[in-house]
């Protein structure tokens, strides 16, 4: 039902209204608003845009917060509007889940077919029979079976472990499907049919890159709107031309048998346990304050982005990490005054 609302979307004539360039003019903040406003500003927000049913209901850029040495290695100047150029971490995840889909359509990728289809074999430390059994969609899942040093440690398919080390596999991946290079496809596929101009690909500090996945992606608040838009109105970029299938969003967002909170590379709202990035496993679903539809893509830091297809809705968050652990739960019960 969640996979089949995203990709449902809504109507394409409607797409041009809800452009992060576009919309009504932004009337005076009522008190809900100031209190939304207040929290985010005081939570380490550089980037917070909200933008419902057609409408910018709010679009705010702040400065670095003072005195986090980690956020410089995370920004790259700032954009003619005045938006700081961040590195989103782990929100890449989504983007290019993106072109999984996009290649996907294009017939360039079975994600069925074992990873070594697309790549090298001895792409992990598991043994040839063990690795020929990880297949693209238990990677895009998180369950490949592999720990986060490419390890074996249970059967591929079987255990969702949030593990970035080996999500990186995906670039390679894609781009050996394509036989093109990541930036160019991204290009050609994604930003540019959408219209982000501000996304691109750069290498990663070493600090940053020893994780195990050497290149961010770096963009703004607007760009990440229009890729949220682009998903909200199914698929559809704003000026009408379709970027990815309804079936393959649709399937992008279908619940992991592993992680009912998370899907292809997207996190999931609505389900009855979630487990985290840290293996934490808890009942309820990921953000209770927040509409059940709603899907995200998750950055370290904070970085957000929310798209719920029942609310005509689309949120970003940029910034370095919010103060408040629980810092999703208190936004959305301050933004749901708002929107709701």
């Amino acid at each position: 039902m969640l996979a089949a609302t995203v990709a449902s979307g809504m109507t394409v004539a409607s797409a041009a209204q809800h452009s992060p360039d576009a919309g009504a003019a932004i009337s005076a903040p009522s008190a809900m608003m100031t209190q939304l406003l207040d929290y985010v500003r005081g939570q380490n927000t550089t980037g917070f845009l909200v933008i419902q049913g057609g409408k910018v209901l709010v679009e705010k850029n702040w400065p670095v917060p003072a005195g986090d040495p980690a956020f410089a290695n995370f920004t790259y100047g700032r954009t003619s509007d005045g938006a700081l150029l961040e590195d989103v971490a782990s929100q890449q995840k989504s983007f290019v889940s993106v072109l999984i889909a996009i290649a996907i359509d294009k017939g360039l990728i079975d994600v069925d077919k074992p990873v070594s289809d697309y790549i090298s074999t001895s792409w992990s430390r598991a043994t040839p029979e063990q690795e020929a059994k990880i297949r693209v969609v238990d990677v895009l899942t998180m369950s490949s079976g592999l720990d986060r040093k490419f390890g074996y440690a249970v059967p591929a398919g079987t255990r969702f472990l949030y593990n970035t080390q080996v999500y990186a596999i995906t670039k390679r991946i894609v781009a050996a499907a394509a036989r093109a290079p990541l930036g160019a496809i991204t290009r050609d596929w994604l930003t540019g049919p959408v219209g982000m101009t501000d996304t691109a690909w750069r290498n990663r500090p070493a600090a940053l890159a020893s994780v195990g996945n050497d290149t961010g992606l770096v963009t703004s608040p607007r760009d990440i709107a229009k890729f949220g838009l682009m998903i909200l109105h199914g698929g559809v970029a704003e000026n009408g031309k379709r970027v990815v299938s309804r079936r393959s969003l649709a399937a992008m967002f279908a619940r992991s048998p592993t992680n009912p909170a998370y899907g292809r590379l997207w996190w999931l709202n609505g389900s009855a346990y979630t487990i985290g990035a840290h293996a934490d496993r808890r009942k309820g679903p990921l953000v209770s304050a927040a509409p059940a539809d709603m899907v995200a893509a998750l950055g370290a830091f904070d970085r957000q982005l929310y798209i719920v297809p029942s609310r005509r809705l689309v949120v970003v968050r940029t910034g370095a990490a919010a103060s408040d652990k629980d810092f999703s739960q208190q936004l959305w019960l301050r933004l749901m005054k708002v929107v709701g």
